[in-house]
C-alpha cells in the first residue's frame, strides 16, 4: 500500500471514530443534562485546550518527524475514546468527566491536525496534489457522512458501543500512520530566534491577503451559521426523533458535501474559484435559515444536506490554496493557524449556539446565525477584493 493510500485510509478512519464519538457524546450529555448550554460546553470544552495548544503543535510539526508527532496524537486518542468507554460504564453519571475527556481529544487534535495537513504535500508529486485533495475531501466527507448514522444506530446498543468502535477505529489509523515510509521531516527552518520561528506561520497569514480571507471567510461563516451542537434538540424537542435520526442529521452535512466533493474531484474548478468560493457560503447561510425554521424531517435533511454542499466548496478552494501558497518550511504552522481558525468556527461555533440558545431560544439562535452567514460573504466580497476576483487554483 502506498504512503498516500495509508495517510488517507488513516484519515478516513479518523474522521469515522470523531463523527460516531461527537453524536455519542452530543445524545449522551443532553439525555444527562437536559440543558442546551451544556450542548455548547462541549464543543468549549475542545475548544480550549485546542486553540491554546495549536500553535505549540504547528511549531512541532515544523521540527519533528511529522509522523511520529501525529502517532503519539492519536494514542491519546485511542485513551480517550476508552476513558469515555469506561465512564459510560460507571454507575456515576456525570457531565463534568466528559467534558475533561473532551478536553483532552481537542488537545491531542491541536497536535495531529497541524501534523497530517503539513505531512500530505510531501507524500505525492505536485501535479497530483489537487487530485489527492479532491479524493480526500471525497473520503472526509463519506466518513463524516457515515459516522454519524452508524455512531446514531450503534447508540441504540447503548453509549459503551459507541465509544468502544470509536477506540478500534483510531487505533486502526494509528497503525496506518505508523507504516509510512517517507521521510516526513520538515524542510530545515530558517536560522531566526526561536521566539519569531514561533509565531512565523501567524505572520505570514497576516501578509498573504488570499490566505486570509480564505480561513477568515471559514472561520466567521460557521461560527454563525452552524447548528451542529443544537441538533440534538431539533432531533429530541422539534422533530420527535431518536439517536438514529439524530445521526441523520448529523451526516446529512457530510452526505451533500461528499456529493460536492466527488463533483470537484471529476470536474475540478477551472476558473472562478473566488465565486464559487463566496457562493458557497451563501449556500450555506441560506440552508441554515431553511433548517432553522423547519419542521419536516424531510426538509430538515434536504436543508443540511445543501448546507454540505455549499461548506465544501469553501474547504476544497481552501485545501488547495493554502498549502500551495505555503512554503514547506512553515506549513507546519500555517496549518496550525489554519486549524484554529477552523477549531474557532467549529468548537467555539458548538458554545456560541448553545449560548445563544440559551438566551434566545432554539429556532431564532439558528436563523439568526445563517442571516450573519450571509452577512460574512457578502462583507468578505468587499473587504478581500483579491479573493473575489481570484480564477485559478495554482
Amino acid at each position: 500500500m502506498s504512503d498516500a493510500a495509508c495517510f488517507s485510509i488513516a484519515r478516513f478512519c479518523a474522521t469515522l471514530g470523531w463523527q460516531m464519538q461527537a453524536v455519542a457524546v452530543g445524545w449522551y450529555v443532553y439525555a444527562l443534562t437536559g440543558d442546551p448550554l451544556a450542548l455548547g460546553l462541549v464543543g468549549l470544552s475542545e475548544f480550549l485546550p485546542f486553540v491554546l495548544l495549536v500553535l505549540v503543535g504547528g511549531h512541532a510539526a515544523d521540527h519533528a518527524e511529522r509522523r511520529a508527532l501525529a502517532s503519539r496524537a492519536y494514542m491519546v486518542v485511542v485513551l480517550c475514546a476508552l476513558a469515555l468507554l469506561a465512564l459510560t460504564l460507571g454507575s456515576d453519571r456525570q457531565a463534568w468527566p466528559v467534558y475533561l475527556v473532551v478536553g483532552t481529544f481537542g488537545a491531542a487534535r491541536a497536535f495531529w491536525a497541524p501534523a497530517m495537513q503539513s505531512m500530505l504535500p510531501g507524500l505525492v508529486a505536485r501535479a497530483d496534489f489537487a487530485g489527492t485533495v479532491a479524493l480526500n475531501s471525497v473520503l472526509y466527507q463519506i466518513a463524516a457522512a457515515a459516522g454519524p448514522v452508524l455512531g446514531g444506530v450503534l447508540y441504540l446498543a447503548g453509549a459503551p458501543v459507541v465509544f468502544g468502535a470509536c477506540a478500534l477505529l483510531f487505533g486502526v489509523a494509528l497503525l496506518l500512520i505508523r507504516v509510512i515510509r517517507a521521510d516526513t521531516r520538515p524542510v530545515a527552518p530558517p536560522p531566526i530566534g526561536s521566539a519569531q520561528r514561533f509565531v512565523q506561520g501567524l505572520r505570514f497569514v497576516r501578509h498573504s491577503p488570499l490566505v486570509l480571507g480564505v480561513i477568515s471567510l471559514d472561520l466567521f461563516a460557521v461560527l454563525f451559521g452552524g447548528a451542529v451542537a443544537l441538533l440534538p434538540i431539533y432531533a429530541r424537542d422539534l422533530l420527535h426523533t431518536g439517536p438514529v435520526g439524530l445521526g441523520l442529521l448529523r451526516a446529512a452535512p457530510g452526505v451533500g458535501a461528499g456529493l460536492a466533493a466527488l463533483a470537484l474531484a471529476l470536474r475540478p474548478l477551472r476558473d472562478h474559484a473566488g465565486r464559487a468560493l463566496l457562493g458557497g457560503v451563501a449556500v450555506f447561510g441560506m440552508c441554515m435559515i431553511v433548517f432553522g425554521l423547519s419542521r419536516s424531517m424531510t426538509l430538515s435533511l434536504l436543508a443540511l444536506l445543501l448546507s454540505g454542499s455549499g461548506d465544501m466548496v469553501s474547504m476544497y478552494v481552501r485545501g488547495i490554496l493554502v498549502p500551495l501558497a505555503t512554503p514547506d518550511e512553515l506549513r507546519g504552522r500555517v496549518s496550525a493557524v489554519t486549524s484554529m481558525f477552523i477549531g474557532a468556527s467549529n468548537e467555539l461555533g458548538e458554545f456560541e449556539s448553545g449560548l445563544t440558545a440559551k438566551w434566545l431560544g432554539t429556532v431564532p439562535s439558528v436563523v439568526i446565525g445563517g442571516v450573519l452567514t450571509l452577512l460574512v460573504a457578502g462583507s468578505w466580497a468587499l473587504l478581500f477584493p483579491g479573493l473575489r476576483k481570484l480564477r485559478h487554483l495554482r
